[in-house]
């Protein structure tokens, strides 16, 4: 049976989705979560005499990955990684923009949907458009995603609420609504690439080796404070997607790793992770290449540390060591990504 482009769901938990069983498309615009008031948060300086100064560096090391709260985090393993280099905060609008002005880029979700590849869909989904969060005003069951989620027509990360909505004094929040295919291609035109899932979590630990023994929710992340979806205190400052570094960085000047928005790796999903392909989220110089985009083909690709839509009722993946798949042409209002570059 072909996939749909539901078939992966992800806001916290992965829910495997039929087109068109338990949901209901409306296209009237969503109730999102309220936009941050502030606009931009004082990053330290950048370093003059930076190589690449927007971008810190990752030093080699082994480490213990994956983590024990859910199935798909395990087994753990001790893996090697190289060193390398990594954007010190997610991909913003403003660094998209260049991307797309310099380019003429189009995304996915700017698109109409291949209907060769989603037969089954409804016609609202067929439109080109994205999946947004809205906060329900009232619950009929706690587990059916469709009444926080909306396939909202014309929804793109210039859009990302929808057709009415904009980017306008947003440059420095970060860009979502990106699929697997755009990032790929913003990372080319950088010369650089998308990290593994184990240069990802190498750098989100930041030179811990071991694993965590308390997965309590981080005071220092964009997460969901309240109980998910109904109630946000916004203790952390932000009730929505925070600007890129508002939190304090990891040990290495990484900021955001946790919360805020998923982040896409170049490897592809596996739920057990015992049985993935010899290599797979190691060292690519150690390992085979990380797996090719394949146009046409519906693949999952492992999304990391968790959005400001992680709560303990709901996601405790606010985590390095968790994990999710994205399906790969599928727009959503809570990922992004950061790029790398290897020496």
């Amino acid at each position: 049976m072909q996939k749909s482009r539901l078939s992966w769901w992800l806001g916290g938990f992965c829910v495997a989705l039929m087109a068109g069983l338990a949901w209901q498309f409306k296209p009237a615009q969503p109730q999102t979560v309220e936009i941050a008031r502030q606009l931009q948060c004082d990053l330290p300086p950048l370093e003059a005499n930076a190589p690449y100064p927007s971008m810190v560096w990752v030093p080699p090391g082994k480490f213990d990955m994956g983590d024990s709260v859910y199935a798909e985090e395990k087994p753990l393993r001790n893996v090697q990684v190289k060193g390398f280099w990594m954007d010190r905060t997610e991909v913003t609008n403003q660094e998209f923009a260049a991307f797309v002005k310099a380019t003429g880029y189009v995304t996915v979700a700017e698109r109409p949907v291949d209907p060769k590849l989603h037969a089954s869909l409804p016609e609202v989904m067929r439109q080109a458009g994205a999946v947004v969060f809205k906060m329900p005003k009232q619950l009929t069951r706690d587990d059916d995603p469709s009444q926080w989620w909306q396939y909202v027509p014309g929804a793109n990360w210039q859009h990302p609420a929808g057709p009415s909505s904009t980017i306008d004094q947003h440059g420095h929040f970060p860009v979502v609504h990106i699929t697997y295919e755009d990032a790929l291609a913003y990372a080319k035109w950088k010369g650089r690439s998308l990290p593994t899932e184990a240069q990802w979590e190498w750098a989100a630990r930041a030179g811990a080796s071991a694993l965590p023994q308390q997965h309590d929710q981080p005071a220092s992340a964009n997460t969901w404070q309240g109980i998910f979806p109904m109630a946000n205190s916004a203790e952390d400052g932000f009730a929505g997607l925070a600007p890129v570094g508002c939190y304090g960085a990891n040990a290495w000047g990484l900021f955001d790793m946790i919360g805020n928005v998923w982040e896409l790796t170049s490897d592809l999903f596996v739920a057990d992770r015992s049985t993935s392909p010899k290599g797979q989220g190691l060292d690519p110089d150690a390992a085979q290449k990380p797996p090719e985009f394949k146009a046409g083909k519906v693949q999952a690709r492992v999304i990391k540390g968790g959005s400001f839509l992680c709560a303990p009722n709901y996601c405790m993946r606010y985590r390095a060591g968790s994990r999710q798949p994205q399906e790969e042409d599928l727009a959503v209002s809570h990922l992004g990504f950061r790029t790398i570059l290897q020496p």
